[in-house]
């Protein structure tokens, strides 16, 4: 088969993403039925997307130039991307007229995004990178305002992308001093030249900068100030769609950049770096959560805590931790997305029902919302055998093998710290009378959102080896 043609076939998933992009703008601007006919339409380009993309899982070839490259950890991310977006594209369903927000363009611009995201991933030069990086933040910008009228939603939109736009600032900088260091944007060429120029202090300091940048994607402290608020009022679906893809796709980037590192050939200078940012993360987020009454709030904290459990593979910087980040990323979108389904679930019009008070008696009320919300917070909380406690477990394992049993110490401590508010959730349900009485409106699309994250959490956590067996072997 001629290169050209082998090319294509390899760029198949983006294809077909890309030109559900262009069908769905077509349909939007044509049809009066469009918000029927782009929901399916979704599901079937990202369920389509997502199997081709895991076909590659084992081999990874470099096109483009060396500006891409298909298979291998990207085809894992994109696969997790996209069954992320299909089980957010479910949950938005019946969740957007609640909204007040049923908008045609929230099919295409999670499309875009997701997008943008396999473009993160796959990226083997710094512009790619940028440029799948900008695809996503704009979309995210939008969709964080999606509900013009909102006070709420026009305000996370804005503080989203005021902060966006400086994260960016550090990142082009970044690359600016990478690039006057390494003479190229070729990823490979700073691999290659990553052990000679490791006592550079303009390469280090371009390193530290793009680091940063990425440090206020994937919102660890001191970088988390946007989160509270943006998480609070954005849409639901759209802040599960943040919370977990858009984490990923940032932690994809910052696996991909620091490569030599992870694969042993140099010393992890940014190992001080990665280890505070994990302890604050990992305690702020678990002891701020415990004060909020409010459950995307709440979601909101535990994700900067999150952040820093992933952050402790990061300062370990070995083969293991690799695997052990990619793994609990996969967790971490399916135990996170199934809560915040729940949530727009049980969630009625204007923010009505998302506080902690609205759940209590919800297990005598709706006794398999109330499993399912049970089943996630004992994931999040790292309860054995969820998928959140093999997550933590090949994280922690992977500090340990590095010496820094000190680290892992610490993230089980704000384990058990950040058992109290998950538990707590779980009490209010099934110990709690009924305070809010209202009855929840049954909703098909996200009844099948929140059982499909319910089992993926579950086959996760009882047989997590065949997981980490399809990631190691992208190595």
């Amino acid at each position: 088969m001629p290169e050209n043609n082998i090319e294509i076939m390899r760029l198949l998933p983006f294809m077909i993403l890309g030109g559900s992009i262009v069908v769905s703008l077509v349909i939007e601007m044509f049809s009066k039925k469009s918000m029927v006919y782009l929901p399916a339409l979704s599901i079937i380009a990202f369920l389509a997307t997502g199997l081709l993309s895991l076909q590659t899982f084992n081999e990874s070839v470099v096109i483009f130039g060396g500006t891409m490259q298909v298979g291998g950890q990207a085809a894992i991310f994109s696969f997790i991307f996209n069954i992320a977006a299909i089980i957010v594209t479910l949950n938005s369903v019946n969740y957007l007229k609640k909204y007040g927000a049923e908008l045609g363009e929230f099919y295409i611009l999670m499309q875009s995004s997701i997008l943008g995201m396999m473009v993160m991933a796959s990226a083997k030069d710094l512009f790619t990178v940028f440029i799948g990086l900008e695809l996503m933040s704009i979309c995210f910008y939008v969709l964080a305002g999606l509900n013009r009228k909102r006070k709420e939603s026009n305000e996370a939109a804005l503080k989203y992308f005021l902060l966006g736009a400086f994260a960016t600032g550090f990142i082009v900088y970044g690359i600016a001093l990478i690039y006057g260091m390494v003479g190229s944007t070729s990823i490979e060429a700073i691999i290659y030249n990553f052990y000679n120029l490791s006592d550079n202090l303009v390469f280090l300091a371009g390193i530290a900068l793009f680091l940063v940048g990425f440090s206020f994607k994937i919102a660890v402290f001191p970088f988390h100030m946007w989160v509270p608020d943006v998480y609070q009022g954005s849409a639901t679906t759209v802040t599960g769609l943040m919370s977990t893809t858009g984490k990923s796709a940032a932690f994809s980037v910052i696996l991909i950049i620091l490569s030599a590192v992870f694969a042993g050939n140099v010393a992890n200078k940014f190992a001080p770096y990665f280890a505070t940012v994990a302890v604050a993360s990992m305690l702020l987020g678990s002891i701020v959560a415990i004060a909020q009454k409010n459950l995307k709030r709440m979601l909101a904290y535990s994700s900067i805590a999150h952040a820093g459990y992933m952050s402790i593979g990061l300062a370990a910087g070995n083969p293991e931790s690799v695997a052990g980040i990619i793994f609990y990323l996969a967790a971490y979108v399916f135990m996170n997305l199934g809560a915040f389904g729940v949530i727009a679930v049980v969630e009625g019009e204007n923010d009505k029902f998302v506080s902690l008070d609205s759940y209590a008696g919800l297990g005598k009320k709706n006794p398999m919302l109330a499993a399912f919300m049970a089943l996630f917070m004992f994931a999040l909380a790292g309860i054995p055998p969820m998928a959140g406690f093999f997550g933590k477990y090949y994280v922690f394992l992977s500090a340990i093998k590095s010496d820094l049993t000190w680290l892992a110490l610490v993230g089980v401590l704000s384990s058990v710290i950040s058992v109290y508010f998950y538990i707590r959730v779980v009490i209010y349900m099934y110990f709690k009378d009924v305070e809010d009485d209202f009855v929840v409106k049954p909703s098909l699309t996200g009844y099948t959102a929140i059982f499909i994250s319910g089992l993926l959490v579950l086959f996760f956590g009882l047989m997590p080896e065949k997981l980490m067996n399809l990631i190691t072997a992208t190595f």
